[in-house]
């Protein structure tokens, strides 16, 4: 049995990339904003396209220009399925157009993923099987750059875990056309 890729390597971050989720709400009255992802239906949907559940952290990147690596032995792993939803961007692997938005695809273990900087809208959403797993702060996994909490800025050079696959991917089936 093939082991999941557990990490992403940040070769370029862009202008501004963060670790979100769906936010930490009930901590207003600590003064603490709710945070997560400015777009949670683009990463609802990131998520939901590569099997993760709504909830589960991905990478918020505003105005694109991310470059990471799916660090991993390609001969031993398993390609990362990923999807990426939000403002439009272009997409390589390893300097190759690659993928869609909106549609999940795979990325090779070794291969680098490069978004372009979106020709409108500010955020891409970045979601890969198995989710990001930092550990959570007030219950959340989002970086909140007001107040400090969760992880730092994306940077070069830093290692994002990313989690196991637990389940299968939902299967649809479609019935004949009558």
């Amino acid at each position: 049995m093939e082991t999941a890729i557990r990490e992403l390597e940040i070769l370029q971050p862009g202008p501004l990339g963060t670790i979100q989720d769906l936010g930490r709400p009930g901590y207003a009255h600590l003064g603490v904003s709710a945070s997560g992802a400015a777009d949670r239906n683009a990463l609802a949907l990131a998520n939901r396209l590569v099997g993760n559940a709504d909830t589960a952290a991905g990478l918020e990147l505003t105005l694109g220009g991310l470059v990471a690596r799916f660090s991993a032995d390609p001969d031993t792993v398993a390609p990362a399925l990923v999807a990426i939803t939000g403002a439009g961007c272009s997409i390589v692997i390893d300097g190759r157009p690659a993928g869609g938005m909106c549609a999940p695809f795979p990325v090779p273990a070794g291969a680098a993923l490069g978004l372009g900087t979106p020709p409108k809208g500010l955020r891409t959403y970045l979601a890969v099987r198995g989710g990001i797993t930092v550990p959570p702060v007030l219950g959340s996994r989002s970086t909140d750059t007001l107040s400090g909490l969760g992880r730092p800025l994306l940077a070069a050079g830093r290692r994002v875990p990313i989690g196991a696959e637990h389940t299968a991917l939902p299967r649809v089936d479609i019935a004949p056309a009558a």
